[in-house]
Parts: C-alpha cells; sequence; structure tokens
C-alpha cells in the first residue's frame, strides 16, 4: 500500500527512530517553528486532523492557510469552522453496511465499463476491512446447541451476501473480509486491526508514520477512539467516495473537553458511568463536535471503559469521543498482543509530537464539563432513548410511570394536598396489564423480561463487566438460581477473545447453568437480531397488548429495534442483565426487593449475588492476557470451514444473478450521462411523510424482521421466497427492490398525516391511507417530487446508508426539518437529497402542516451559496399560500458539487472515468 503525501512546503516532514527503525513522520513542532501558527495549546484529537494537513499538503485540496486556520481555532477559543479535506487512513465496514458498499462498487465498475472507461480504476485506494458481523440471529438460545446451530443458519440465509462479499475479497484491491463468527468489527478493530500510529511507504519508497485514522459504515466506529484512533461513522456512501480517494469534507470541528475526576465507586460499572455521559452531552450539545476526555480521573480509567464511553458517541451526538495517548494506551496494546516495536513507535512518536497526555496536558476547548466519576451511580437507559438515563433505584418506578402514559392512566393525586378537604378519592386502579400464557405455568404481565442479552461491542469488549457478569451468574447458581421461564437469554461477546477469558476463569459454565450459553460472535440483540420468541409467549403479548421489555448490555434501544414483541428496552450492564433474567420483571425494585428466591425459599437480593471490584480485578488479571489475544486473531482472516467452501468466481465485473432476492445491480448509474446537471428548484411536491422529533434512521430504514403483509415481505412473496426465509432488511441491504419497499416502513413509526396510526402509512394522491412506498410510487408515476417534514434532530443514530438511498428512490427531493443529525444530513447529500431546515421560528407544527399541502423550493438554480436561505411557498388545501425561509444544508462547495451530480458516487465515477 502506497500513502501519496504532499509536497510539504513549511518543510515539516523529519525523521525519529522507535524500536529499531528510522521512520519520516510531518511534525507539528516544526510547523509551528516555520511561523505557520501556534498549535501546542490544541487538544489532541484536533491534532489528529492537523497533522493530516500537514501530510497532504499540496497547495490546492490543502493549502497553507488550512494549516494556519488550526492556530486561529485556538485563538477563537476553539472555533474557526473552516472546510478542510480530510483524509482518513483506511475504512472499516460491517456486512449489513458494507453490502450495499460493495454492491455499489461493482456497479460503478460497470457504470464506467458503460461510460468508456476502465473498471479497473474502481478499487480501494485506501486499505478496507470489512467484518461480517451483523447477519448470526438468535433462532436457537439457552443450550449448547446454540452456537452451531444458529452460525448453520446464518449460513444457509446468508450464502448469496457471502459468495458475492468472497467475490469482493478477490475482485478488488485492498479489501479483506474478516469472515463470520469471529467477532464484532469494533472490537475486532480495537484488539487488533487498530495501531495507534500507522505506517506506509509514500509514492517515494519511504516509510512514514501517522496517526491511525478511518471511516466506518457504523456509527459505532466511535468505539477505537478510546485507544487515541481517530475514527467515526459515516454513510457507506461517504465510505466508498474515502476509499475511492476522495477527501471527507468537514468543517474544522468545535471540541468539547470532559473532565474526568475522581474514581468509580464499589458496586457501578463502565455501563453506570458511560450511561451518565451520554446523559450529560445529550444535555450540553454535542451534535457535530468532538469531545475529547481529560483529567486525572483518566489515571484510575482502564482502557476498555474508554472504549466503552467512545463507543457511545453516537449516543450522546458526537462526531467522536477521543481520549489521548497515555500509559494506559501503551499497556492496553501490549495486552492484546500488538508488535513491541508498535508499541514503542507509538510511545516515541506521541511524545515527540505533541499527542502525549503527560501530567502538564492541559489544551484549549471550545467548552467543558466535568464528572466525579465518585458521584455515578448504578443505572439502567431507557425504555426508548439512550439519554434516559434511570438510577437503578428509581427503575421500577419509572417504568410504572411509562405503563400510565401509555395506558392514559392520570397520575397519582397528590394525598397529602387533600388531607384537610375530606376522605382522599381511592387510589386509580393498577393499570398494568397481565396474560396467561398458553400451556405454560406462568403469567406475563407489563413489564415482564422476555429478553435478557448480553450483546454489543459497547460491554463485551470490556473484561471487567463481562467476568462481572460471569461472576453474578456463578453466585447465583450457587443458590440454585436460573433465569425466569419466559425470558429468552443470550450470550453474544464481540470477540472470541471473551470466550477464551470466560472459559479459562471457569466462568462459561456458570453463564450456561442459567440460560446464557454462547448463542454466536456478533451484534444479535443490539442489531434486532433477537430472533423469535417463543410462539406462545408472542401470542400472549400481541393479543393482550403486553408492554413486554427487554435488558441488554446494548447502545441502541429505539423504537420497533429490538423486537417486533417488545415496546420498552433497556440498555444496562452485563451483570444487571444476569439479575434482570433472574429477576424477569421491570417491576422488581432490584435495588432493595428480593430478585428470586431459592429452591427451598429464601430470597435473594442484587446484594447477595453482586461481585466486589476486588474479585473482577483478580479475575481480570489471570485470565485476560497477551497470549490469548494472538491466539485468536492468528488466523483472523482465514475463517472456519464453512467459509472456506464457499465458492465464486474470479472475474473483473459482477455476474448480477437475476434470480437473487439478496444482490441485485442499484439503478444509480444506469444510463448515466457523462457530464453533470444543475440543482433544479422543486416545484409542485407532494407531502409523503411528516415525522416528529428524535426520528432515527432506524424509523426511517429499519435492520430488523419484517412480516409478509408489508411491501417488502409481498415482494419477496411473488418470488417464491417462503416467510421463514425472508431474513431481515439488513441483510437484504444488497436489494433495492426489498429497502425501497422498508423505507419509512418501522413498526413504531408515527406519520403525523394520520391519525394514531403506526407504521409505514401515508396519504396516497386518492388521500385514501397506503402504505408509503405503494403512494410514493404513485407519485413517481405522475412525476411528482416528494418532500419530508420532520423534527428535531432527524436521522439520529445508526450511520444507515439506505435510509438516504431508500428516501432518493422513493422520489423525496427535499427533507425539512427542525435540525439534522451529522451522518444523515450527510448521506442525504451524499444521495442528492437536499436537507433543510427551519428559520425564524417556524415548524411543522407552527404552520398547521397535515400533509395536504404543495411545496415549493426556490433559489436553488444557479449561484446557490452553501448554508444559504430559500424560499419555500406552502401552499394549503384550501388555497392560502405561505412562503418561509429555509436554510439549505448543503454545507460546502463540494457537497454542492455533488448534488449537481446527483450524488458523491456519480462525481466520483464521472473523474474516474474522465482520468481514464
Amino acid at each position: 500500500m502506497t500513502v501519496f503525501v504532499g509536497k510539504d512546503s513549511a518543510g515539516t516532514r523529519k525523521t525519529l527512530s522507535a524500536g529499531g527503525k528510522t521512520v519520516a513522520y510531518y511534525s507539528i513542532p516544526a510547523a509551528e517553528a516555520a511561523g505557520l501558527g501556534t498549535f501546542s495549546k490544541l487538544p489532541a484529537a484536533l491534532k489528529v486532523v492537523l497533522e493530516n494537513m500537514l501530510r497532504f499538503e499540496d497547495g490546492n485540496t490543502v493549502t497553507l492557510d488550512d494549516i494556519k486556520a488550526f492556530s486561529d481555532w485556538a485563538a477563537n477559543g476553539g472555533k474557526n469552522p473552516r472546510e478542510i479535506a480530510y483524509r482518513p487512513a483506511r475504512v472499516l465496514m460491517q456486512d449489513f453496511t458494507g453490502v450495499p458498499a460493495v454492491v455499489d462498487l461493482a456497479a460503478m465498475r460497470d457504470g464506467i465499463k458503460a461510460l468508456g472507461g476502465d473498471a479497473q480504476k474502481i478499487n480501494p485506494l485506501n486499505p478496507v476491512d470489512l467484518v461480517i458481523d451483523h447477519s448470526v440471529m438468535i433462532d436457537e438460545f439457552g443450550n449448547p446447541r446454540a452456537f452451531q446451530m444458529n452460525v448453520d443458519r446464518e449460513y444457509e440465509r446468508n450464502m448469496e451476501r457471502y459468495t458475492f462479499l468472497k467475490w469482493g475479497q478477490g475482485a478488488f484491491n485492498n479489501f479483506r473480509v474478516v469472515p463470520p463468527g469471529t467477532g464484532i468489527c469494533h472490537q475486532v478493530n480495537l484488539e487488533y486491526l487498530a495501531q495507534t500510529v500507522w505506517t506506509d511507504e509514500d509514492q517515494n519508497g519511504e516509510t512514514v508514520a501517522y496517526p491511525d485514522t478511518l471511516v466506518g459504515t457504523d456509527s459505532h466506529t466511535t468505539m477505537v477512539n478510546g485507544l487515541a484512533v481517530l475514527g467515526w461513522g459515516v454513510g457507506g456512501i461517504e465510505a466508498e467516495a474515502a476509499m475511492l480517494g476522495q477527501p471527507v469534507s468537514m468543517l474544522i470541528p468545535e471540541v468539547v473537553g470532559f473532565k474526568l475526576t475522581g474514581a468509580m465507586l464499589e458496586g457501578t460499572t463502565a455501563t453506570d458511568l458511560v450511561l451518565k455521559v451520554v446523559q450529560m452531552l445529550r444535555a450540553h450539545g454535542v451534535v457535530g463536535k468532538f469531545v475529547e476526555f481529560y483529567g486525572d480521573g483518566l489515571d484510575h480509567l482502564p482502557l476498555a471503559d474508554r472504549a466503552t464511553i467512545a463507543n457511545m458517541a453516537p449516543e450522546y451526538g458526537a462526531t467522536c469521543g477521543f481520549f489521548p495517548i497515555d500509559q494506559e494506551t501503551l499497556r492496553y496494546l501490549e495486552q492484546t498482543g500488538r508488535d513491541k516495536d508498535r508499541i514503542a513507535l507509538v510511545e516515541a512518536y506521541a511524545k515527540e509530537n505533541g499527542f502525549w497526555r503527560g501530567a502538564d496536558y492541559a489544551p484549549v476547548y471550545t467548552s467543558t464539563l466535568e464528572l466525579d466519576m465518585g458521584t455515578v451511580v448504578p443505572a439502567i437507559s431507557g425504555p426508548k432513548r439512550p439519554q434516559d438515563h434511570t438510577p437503578l433505584d428509581r427503575a421500577a418506578e419509572k417504568f410504572l410511570d411509562v405503563v400510565s402514559e401509555y395506558r392514559g392512566v392520570a397520575a397519582d393525586a397528590d394525598a397529602g394536598d387533600m388531607a384537610d378537604e375530606g376522605p382522599a378519592p381511592s387510589a386509580p386502579a393498577d393499570p398494568r396489564k397481565t396474560a396467561t400464557v398458553d400451556g405454560e405455568g406462568y403469567t406475563l404481565r407489563d413489564g415482564s423480561v422476555v429478553i435478557a442479552s448480553i450483546t454489543s461491542c459497547t460491554n463485551t469488549s470490556n473484561p471487567y463487566v463481562m467476568i462481572g457478569a460471569g461472576l453474578v451468574a456463578r453466585k447465583a447458581r450457587a443458590l440454585g438460581l436460573t433465569r425466569k421461564p419466559w425470558v429468552k437469554t443470550s450470550l453474544a461477546p464481540g470477540s472470541q477473545v471473551v470466550s477464551a477469558y470466560l472459559e479459562a476463569a471457569e466462568l462459561q459454565e456458570d453463564l450456561d447453568a442459567i440460560g446464557f450459553n454462547l448463542v454466536g460472535y456478533g451484534c444479535t440483540t443490539c442489531i434486532g437480531n433477537s430472533g423469535p420468541l417463543q410462539e406462545e409467549i408472542s401470542k400472549a403479548i400481541s393479543d393482550n397488548d403486553l408492554i413486554a421489555t427487554s435488558v441488554l448490555s446494548g447502545n441502541r434501544n429505539f423504537e420497533g429495534r429490538i423486537s417486533p414483541d417488545v415496546r420498552a428496552n433497556y440498555l444496562a450492564s452485563p451483570p444487571l442483565v444476569v439479575a434482570y433474567a433472574l429477576a424477569g420483571d421491570m417491576n422488581i425494585d432490584i435495588t432493595k426487593d428480593p430478585i428470586a428466591q431459592t429452591p427451598d425459599g429464601k430470597d435473594v437480593y442484587l446484594k447477595d449475588i453482586w461481585p466486589t471490584q476486588k474479585e473482577v480485578a483478580d479475575l481480570v488479571q489471570q485470565t485476560v492476557t497477551r497470549e490469548a489475544f494472538q491466539s485468536k486473531y492468528a488466523d483472523v482472516f482465514k475463517g472456519d470451514e464453512k467459509w472456506q467452501g464457499v465458492e465464486t468466481t474470479d472475474s473483473e465485473t459482477y455476474d448480477w444473478p437475476s434470480s437473487s432476492t439478496y444482490i441485485q445491480n442499484p439503478p444509480y448509474f444506469r444510463d448515466m450521462p457523462k457530464e453533470a446537471g444543475t440543482i433544479s428548484d422543486i416545484t409542485g411536491a407532494r407531502v409523503l411523510a411528516i415525522l416528529g422529533d428524535m426520528i432515527t434512521t432506524d424509523h426511517i430504514s429499519p435492520a430488523g424482521s419484517f412480516k409478509q403483509s408489508t411491501p417488502a415481505g409481498k415482494y419477496l412473496e411473488e418470488r417464491q421466497v417462503p416467510v421463514r426465509e425472508f431474513n431481515s432488511y439488513g441483510s437484504r441491504r444488497g436489494n433495492h427492490e426489498v429497502m425501497m419497499r422498508g423505507t419509512f416502513a418501522n413498526i413504531r413509526i408515527r406519520n403525523e398525516m394520520l391519525d394514531g396510526v403506526e407504521g409505514g402509512y401515508t396519504k396516497g394522491p386518492d388521500g385514501e391511507q397506503s402504505a408509503i412506498f405503494d403512494a410514493a410510487m404513485a407519485y413517481q408515476n405522475d412525476g411528482t417530487p416528494l418532500v419530508i417534514f420532520g423534527g428535531i434532530e432527524y436521522g439520529a443514530g445508526s450511520s444507515r446508508d439506505w435510509a438516504a438511498k431508500g428516501t432518493n428512490l422513493l422520489g423525496v427531493k427535499a427533507v425539512i426539518a427542525e435540525s439534522f443529525e451529522r451522518i444523515h444530513r450527510s448521506n442525504l447529500v451524499g444521495m442528492g437529497v437536499i436537507p433543510f431546515e427551519f428559520t425564524g421560528g417556524d415548524t411543522r407544527k407552527s404552520l398547521g402542516l397535515t400533509g395536504d399541502e404543495t411545496v415549493s423550493i426556490t433559489g436553488l438554480e444557479g449561484d446557490l451559496k452553501p448554508l444559504s436561505e430559500v424560499p419555500c411557498t406552502i401552499t394549503y388545501a384550501d388555497g392560502r399560500e405561505k412562503t418561509i425561509a429555509l436554510k439549505c444544508r448543503i454545507d460546502t462547495a463540494i457537497e454542492k458539487e455533488y448534488v449537481e451530480h446527483g450524488g458523491v458516487l456519480h462525481y466520483v465515477l464521472r473523474n474516474l472515468a474522465k482520468a481514464a
């Protein structure tokens, strides 16, 4: 691999020796000495971006003025939103988002040949690693056969996709695939792929050292920032452009400093800490910003805990949550089996170039906030947002509030205020419903925990909470306890190393005994692959409209994500997941009520089974070893016999199988003209949906299962696919026909054009209720453009490119919202859909929108400036007109070019075709 560097006008290229080698590097102190500005007070996270400017400075895409802007940033109190061209070192993908990206690359090879270009121009210029981790579903659980049976079903369901990915591994340069059953991409990245300081040969054949950086097609790419590797999630569209050599266009970000002091108290975990951090940063407001953690509290924070905090940056809304390089970084690199020469280079480079966090580390930040970790209490978050932080001792009380709100029951009157006004009124009836499960000897009620899952890279990467969960299981087993019979339990670690140390500690036997058998290595419940509940349980929930709950050690609990049978989802530490499986009920205050009884009838409390910090730390010290990491990652790209047996063709372009319901050639590049067009005004558009606040990419493009009555289900049935083989939306992201039909099809989405209706519905051209896909196609046949209206934080959550792709393919030309989450806004632009923000206090509600309006947006043609305001005329059903100003969220000049071309991939493809 060759890294192309710039011309170094300021002479910042120097050399250093470490680990027995001498390497070149680009020196920030040398940039200061050359008079380009003062950079010593920049946060380490921003110095990584500055180094990128020094290395790629060419007088064109990166100029000396771009470099000087970082000095102005520090002088201006942490603000200077200058547009820059940033080039990450590598790209990380997972299979849900990676398959459509590889589909696009394959389609681009067809497209460039149609334009008269060379198909070999379509190759990643930067290294790309794709980890297959999103496809294992929990069909089998709670028994020793679960892992193998789930793996077998995974291959049965996904062979078309795996064949395609294996073709891509052979067809494209710089593209590696980590096979199924290895782990979750972010954990594999943290434990193996990431190097903290990267090295490569430049175009002159010299070895250059530079910060390890990446973008990834999954929002939780941020996890690796715990290892001082700057990375964040982008849509597959933007990632494809990056891997093809296109720089990431961005504004120099603000950096919020989060000071950590003190140390965690007995009984608390890294999960409790991160849930508190999420709550605080959401309240502070960090969307589109970097967050950097500093303070002497880091001296007591293991890297695994840092990675947990960095992982949930999307949940607190930041671009990333960065931890500078320090002694703990080096310790973790050593523990996880990294080359000792590399570790020596990391230390030498960080100290030489100003990236080291020492005792005197005190950079300038845009703003700051502080948390004493000694004040953190055990907590969960839910029922539908990660920032809904709830102290554990209030969880049962708050759940009753959830039930009351859902059932429409008024809150209890304060009896104390009524003391002098005669007898107090009788208390309202308990709003909680119950239901008997057919053929089983138990009853469910609102709050019954039907899923308890140790899942997700967020926590399974952390041996402290995983060993903690094992110890809870051990103590529970010793008392004769097991899971409640209605709880679907599962253990899906993020890497095989977790199994190695759980087995070394002899804790896997204890987890197995209470139902937490290994079900696979992958995202599982966290991505919605929780699998079906027992049929009788599902029926009892559905027939009685029960508010069933799940508890998972993940990072996402959005509506409709975890299971179609579950309305309330809670994020918790792995030890608490085990505890709730034993309790089986969210109504129990597990901080003081008995969570279970022994076989002889004795009450068991949480304190009876909760391990001490010393118990956990001692076992971590004994069992989490360098040798375990080296052993498990020795053949990481080889895979098992099943993967080795996947047969594929050796061809430059892909032979698209016409009968495939998983992989289809997308329509983006068909009949594409050689030259770009212009941006046109939007006239006479109709409203496809009016959506509320915090509409997530899960709402827009769900990843989970779907029923045969949905447009996607009908499409598959027409092609003789049995319901059992439907799989999930996520697994079918290589087929645009399925994904178009799944856009805005989340079972919990609410279109305000309809009264109280849940699911993917709207008003069609005839004014009648219709599936959103069917209405969009009817409008498209009439040549009618469409718009979407939304509230605040539109597009929150996953970096799901299909949320933008599907929006585009439905014929939506504009999304108008109060605010956008960073990744989805970028994805919309990357697909040629223009995001607009309300101004002047206007909202969908203040405008009285019903969906019967016609919308026209002008001022887009000609010399449209980034971030300019344009007029929008709304014509109401009664003929009234109202003109408002919208802020066009095409943020940069290059983004305007993307939209003119019809999207970023069209832009890249045309340029490559011309270069050929």
